[in-house]
């Protein structure tokens, strides 16, 4: 009943988690077709969603200032933005147009992401609830769901273009009723009081890791299954698919597990798990042991970005929570990026299966991050 409450308590915000989903869980499931349609080698493929980074840097600073001028209207116009440029990647007949076009993509994602999570932050201050970790469940769903089907039209032979057009007219359709009314912000205090770079830095970098983590197997799972251990197109699509459906259970257990644990408890656990899971995913000697490894990656780091993102949210002061939450969700979602491009690197020089071994170790940065924010938290509470 938590859960659903939760839920319905965020509703509008919810179906922006979904449009999001929605688009990359199709992206991954399309990774090997769209790397082959433009000849990219992995480590070309993995520069070329650095455009993506570009796209993403953009609204660290665009997205506050946009929020504060259209208001209730923001996730609205975000959502057409991004139906209008999903189609994008099925466009691109060569690395540089697919640059650009993960340039676009990621300016129309982190846009809507960071006024959907501000949305979400401001309904934590006025509710006492937890509700991140909810919210990013249905992410998890409805990229789990879009994989699956994005495989299904593969293996029919439906051809990118098509299915980044259903893609796109999903997307207009779901952000149809995103318009919600927000905070007032106080603009004088806004001004006047310093804003709290180290808490958004340090919490940032945690939501990064764990984006990290999640985008390494959203970007290079079905590669890893159908040119590493000879899968087929639709087995290929159970990677990302097993991770959307495991996050989705380890946020809706995460929103649960936050009323009863510390923060710095889920972030130290969930990353060993992911750590683990990343192991098992890189000495994979079948697609069904490398889906328990992607599985436990999933699990695990599930709730570490929310978690992330709700403490900023509550550490800061009102006035500062939209752009807080905003340039920790942007430099978070740095994770997607740098993970494909890490991942491209790597696997060009080692192969696919040492970058998951790197990944596993990188996801061990989140615990010692935690626990020098609860560190910096307590001598400022002392000071105060």
């Amino acid at each position: 009943m938590n859960i659903l409450s939760a839920l319905s308590l965020s509703r509008r915000p919810l179906v922006a988690f979904m449009i999001v989903g929605t688009f990359w869980g199709s992206f991954a499931a399309q990774v090997p077709v769209l790397k082959a349609g433009i000849g990219a080698t992995d480590t070309q493929f993995g520069l070329i969603l650095l455009g993506t980074a570009i796209g993403l840097a953009t609204t660290m600073w665009a997205a506050p200032r946009f929020d504060r001028r259209f208001g209730r209207d923001a996730m609205l116009l975000a959502g057409m933005t991004f139906a209008a440029l999903a189609i994008g990647p099925a466009l691109a007949n060569g690395p540089l147009v697919m640059f650009l076009a993960m340039v676009a993509a990621g300016y129309a994602s982190g846009m809507l992401d960071v006024v959907m999570n501000a949305r979400v932050s401001e309904l934590e201050a006025r509710s006492g609830r937890s509700l991140m970790n909810a919210n990013h469940a249905m992410f998890s769903v409805a990229y789990a769901i879009s994989a699956i089907l994005t495989g299904l039209a593969r293996e029919a032979g439906l051809e990118p273009v098509q299915i980044f057009g259903a893609v796109a007219f999903a997307i207009f359709l779901m952000s149809l009723p995103l318009r919600t009314e927000v905070e007032p912000v106080d603009e004088e205090a806004r001004r006047s009081n310093r804003f709290p770079w180290p808490t958004v830095v340090l919490c940032g970098a945690i939501v990064l890791v764990a984006f990290f983590v999640e985008a390494t197997v959203e970007s290079w799972s079905a590669l890893h299954i159908e040119r590493t251990l000879g899968g087929r197109a639709a087995e290929g699509a159970l990677g990302p698919a097993v991770l959307g459906f495991t996050m989705a259970i380890g946020r809706f257990s995460g929103q649960a597990l936050t009323e009863r644990f510390s923060e710095h408890a889920i972030i130290v656990i969930g990353t060993a798990m992911a750590c683990f899971g990343a192991l098992v995913a890189a000495g994979a000697p079948t697609p069904l042991v490398a889906y328990a490894g992607f599985g436990a990656m999933g699990l695990g780091i599930a709730a570490v970005g929310p978690v992330g993102l709700a403490i900023v949210g509550r550490m800061v002061r009102p006035e500062h929570r939209t752009a807080a939450v905003a340039r920790a969700a942007v430099i978070g979602f740095m994770g997607f990026v740098l993970a494909p491009s890490v991942m491209g690197l790597v696997s060009g020089a080692f192969g696919l299966r040492m970058a998951f071994v790197v990944v596993a170790a990188l996801a061990l940065f989140a615990p010692a991050l935690a626990y020098y924010l609860r560190s910096v938290a307590r001598r400022s509470a002392q000071a105060s």
